[in-house]
């Protein structure tokens, strides 16, 4: 599948030319977002022409110029995006790619009427939508978008019948709307200076099982006493009039009547109401239909039970103001009712109890611009229900569109009050719109394709709100060609033998003709003699096997990717076959020709990787490789293999720079260290500056080049500061010509510091053991003084004392003691 950028998808057929290898019909399917179209959709159309190209995509072009073509270029290849074209030398000027365009007509701005102005308009010249007629100049995937206004005209003249179910079960509410016309005249001033109002009612088809077909009961349906009229489908009471107390008087002469069945014939009715125009009365101004009833509906089928099975037409049969055809046609459906209320525009209110709201707010969301209102059980509400109603209706605006030509789309957004906007099925309405109030809406046409019947004649759409009278007509006209193909040459000498036209830098082929320059008959094409010119050097392959032999003629094959082409006489190039370097064709350093690398300057190689500049092997110290190496297509290659890294500045194994350099700075700057006998000879590499302290070393941040700071210490501990750089081609070291050596340690507060710690030690100690002491004899002696309260024996006499004295008694001298 191709995939483009669209917002639909669609198919576009493309005749591709005839070679030796019979090829179908193809289809391309792609896809169009915001406009946007890849590139290789047009060049995968294979398009003849020119005609054919601009049909692919809006981005699609065509290059008229005669010497575009390069060997082994087909046709189609002239067909490309537009910068393809210009990257390919096209001259600007020999490109076709017609635009579409807009134009309006009729241009009438919206009506400012004010309803106290004394000179009335008429409704023909009120001007609510504008524009109100445009014509389009649609090519294939260009979307046209122009802005239409809306404004709700103050004072807009209102046409109001009042279509009245008058079975049974509504007669106390027939007496309510006897005074409707008068008073609902009377509310409506508020509203409009323009009013007008019509009655209408209906009962049931006049068969069985509908009603009771026996004459007594057929001309009295009502039971008991109850004077009823006969029953009947619909009739036309009172056509559209001014005249309130016509309407009155005309209402109170109407009967109840009845019926068998619950459901009733309200949609008849309908349909009557809404095709009769004459019968009537209905001017072009806002057209409101109060549907009041009781009960629920008979629809398309229903017919049946009475043996009616023809479809309802749609059409007017009324004779004396009345509906003549319902035994003969069945009820309407719900889908061709909506479809006649919408032609008619016709916004109707349904006014039904409260046990059927359910049924009617149901049909409500079938039928645009309708209302539901709640009808109370004798109708006393219903004309602050019409008034209700119509305010809901009025408020909304809704766009709608008649059947578009095939392949034409359309969408909406719209603007609506406070800057609110809508897209989608949202974007053909706005809501909560005041007398007054100006909404716009911006509607974009977009043909996917020309007519499939070969015809440019201009087709028509109409644009109109719903429930309103005004529309918009839109005339479109299909870009089918090329401006260029209307100089076409027929029977032209540049195509050969006049076996084709020649336009827009092309011959495009008569019937059974084929070829770059219409040169073969499609009979021709697989004879031998001509696949003989397409072999080279005599070889079994026809075009290196990359393409089709067209009339002797290689043309060959194209890629998946519109960027990779095959070329020459015999298709034995391509510009996609060369050496690759990180994983790009010729390192994308060049281009690739007949499979062969032709590198930009300053690169070299088969693959085009490798760089002739020395920039990228420049070390620190400005030198190649840091002097280490030889720089090789950008790349440094170190000829010592301690070193490494891009630029041969690293080396792992190496001491580094402080230490390599410690003991030849140490020998000259001090006298010292190990190589201070062969000083002279190992150590004078370099150019040795002394300075004072270390602030007076140079930093890194002043110089241009590279240093390194250092800090080593000698065998005596004291450290020694300096620097080592290369400037110039010069080794350059600054050392601190003092060295920082550690002091000495001072004896006396040593000594004394022992001395007084080992006293104080002492002291402590001491302290310690006293304190141990006396909370071990505290505790001791509160141990004694427990005990002591603890004793038995009384302290004042001897324990070990015992008395010499006995005593016992007798126990027969009468209990008397006696002494011993």
């Amino acid at each position: 599948m191709l995939v483009s950028t669209k917002r639909d998808v669609f198919f576009s057929p493309v005749n591709r030319p005839c070679s030796s290898i019979q090829t179908p019909l193809v289809f391309f399917v792609y896809v169009d977002y915001h406009g946007l179209t890849y590139p290789f959709i047009c060049i995968k159309a294979n398009a003849q022409s020119c005609g054919e190209c601009i049909q692919v995509a809006e981005t699609c072009g065509w290059c008229s110029d005669e010497t575009f073509l390069t060997v082994g270029e087909s046709k189609s290849a002239r067909c490309d995006d537009l910068e393809s074209l210009k990257k390919r030398n096209c001259d600007v000027a020999k490109i076709e790619n017609p635009r579409g365009s807009i134009s309006i007509d009729k241009n009438k701005p919206v009506t400012n009427r004010k309803k106290d102005v004394a000179e009335k308009l008429k409704p023909e010249q009120i001007t609510q939508i504008q524009p109100q007629k445009l014509t389009l100049t649609l090519r294939s995937g260009e979307p046209q978008t122009f802005e239409l206004k809306f404004k709700r005209a103050e004072d807009y003249p209102i046409d109001l019948y009042y279509l009245m179910d008058l079975s049974f079960s509504m007669k106390d509410d027939l007496e309510n709307v006897k005074n409707l016309g008068t008073d609902l005249m009377r509310e409506m001033q508020e509203i409009t200076s323009d009013f007008q109002i019509g009655f209408g009612s209906f009962v049931e088809k006049t068969v069985m099982p509908y009603i009771s077909t026996t004459p007594a009961r057929f001309k009295n349906p009502c039971t008991g006493n109850q004077n009823c009229t006969s029953p009947f489908s619909y009739k036309n009471v009172l056509k559209l009039t001014d005249k309130g107390d016509e309407f009155n008087q005309l209402v109170s002469q109407q009967q109840i009547s009845g019926n068998l069945d619950s459901p009733e014939g309200g949609f008849d009715a309908i349909m009557q109401v809404a095709v009769c125009e004459e019968q009537i009365g209905w001017r072009n101004v806002t057209r409101l239909l109060v549907f009041s009833t009781d009960a629920g509906f008979h629809f398309a089928g229903d017919g049946k039970l009475g043996g009616i099975v023809l479809p309802n037409d749609g059409k007017c049969h009324m004779e004396d103001n009345k509906y003549t055809m319902s035994h003969y046609y069945d009820y309407p459906s719900i889908a061709h009712l909506v479809q006649k209320l919408s032609d008619h525009n016709i916004q109707t209110i349904f006014a039904v109890t409260e046990e059927f709201q359910p049924v009617y707010k149901e049909l409500k969301n079938l039928i645009p611009k309708s209302a539901v209102g709640t009808l109370s059980s004798n109708s006393s509400n219903v004309i602050k229900l019409i008034i209700d109603a119509y305010n809901s209706l009025s408020s909304e605006v809704i766009l709608e569109n008649g059947r578009l030509p095939e392949g034409v789309s359309i969408t909406y957004k719209s603007i609506c009050k406070n800057g609110v906007e809508g897209t989608g099925e949202n974007g053909r309405k706005c809501s909560n719109i005041s007398i007054g109030d100006e909404v716009s809406f911006k509607i974009s046409i977009e043909s996917q394709k020309c007519p499939s019947n070969g015809k440019t004649e201009p087709e028509t759409i109409r644009i109109k709100p719903l429930g309103f009278t005004e529309e918009v007509e839109i005339v479109l006209n299909f870009i089918c060609d090329c401006q260029c193909a209307t100089e076409g040459e027929p029977d032209s000498k540049k195509c050969f033998e006049g076996n084709g036209t020649f336009e827009c830098g092309a011959c495009k082929c008569n019937d059974g003709r084929i070829g770059r320059l219409c040169e073969c008959s499609k009979d021709e094409v697989r004879t031998e003699d001509l696949d003989a010119n397409c072999r080279k050097d005599n070889g079994t392959d026809i075009c290196s096997n990359n393409g089709d032999c067209v009339c002797g003629t290689c043309e060959c094959k194209k890629r998946e990717n519109p960027a990779e082409i095959y070329s020459g006489k015999y298709c034995e190039c391509d510009n996609f076959n060369c050496d690759r370097s990180n994983n790009k064709l010729c390192g994308g350093h060049g281009r690739c020709e007949c499979r062969k690398c032709i590198c930009d300057a300053n690169y070299t190689g088969s693959a085009c990787d490798c760089s002739l500049e020395t920039s990228t092997c420049l070390a620190k110290n400005g030198q190649i490789c840091n002097g280490r190496g030889t720089c090789d297509c950008g790349i440094c290659k170190c000829t010592n293999p301690k070193f490494q890294g891009p630029t041969c500045e690293i080396c792992p194994t190496c001491p580094g720079v402080c230490a390599e350099h410690k003991d030849c700075v140490q020998c000259r700057a001090f006298e010292a260290g190990e190589k201070k006998d062969t000083c002279e000879r190992d150590c004078s590499y370099f150019q040795l500056i002394k300075v004072k302290d270390r602030n007076q070393l140079p930093q890194p941040t002043d110089q241009s080049f590279p240093l390194t700071h250092c800090k080593e210490r000698d065998a005596n501990d004291c450290w020694f500061y300096y620097t080592y750089a290369i400037r110039n081609d010069t080794k350059e070291v600054y050392v601190v010509e003092t060295l920082e050596c550690p002091a000495g340690p001072d004896i006396i507060p040593i000594v004394a510091g022992v001395v007084a710690g080992i006293v104080l030690i002492g002291l402590a100690l001491l302290l310690i053991w006293k304190l141990l002491m006396i909370i071990h004899d505290r505790r001791e002696f509160a141990k004694f003084e427990k005990e002591k309260m603890n004793a038995k024996w009384d302290t004042q006499g001897n324990p070990i004392y015992k008395s010499p004295i006995n005593q016992f008694q007798n126990p027969s001298y009468g209990n008397k003691a006696t002494a011993l």
